[in-house]
């Protein structure tokens, strides 16, 4: 393995937007993430339905915007 040619591999400190706060290795030396192990639904088993009830709200609209069509003669 050649050694110029790597990027050097450091200790990272990661910041969540949940808060959390923890050290790992990466090639840079500070790390801002949205989800973390902490806060992601897969692993905390709680879902986030503020964006559900965003996403029910704007399909909603859109649907009440649509005219309903006539029926095909058959």
């Amino acid at each position: 393995m050649q050694t110029e040619i790597h990027p050097d591999y450091v200790v990272c400190q990661v910041h969540c937007s949940c808060g959390n706060e923890f050290a790992t290795r990466s090639t840079v030396s500070t790390l801002r993430v949205e989800l973390c192990s902490e806060c992601h639904p897969f692993y905390t088993g709680k879902q986030k339905l503020v964006d559900t009830v965003a996403e029910l709200s704007v399909s909603s609209a859109a649907n009440a915007k649509k005219k309903p069509t006539a029926p095909k003669p058959a």
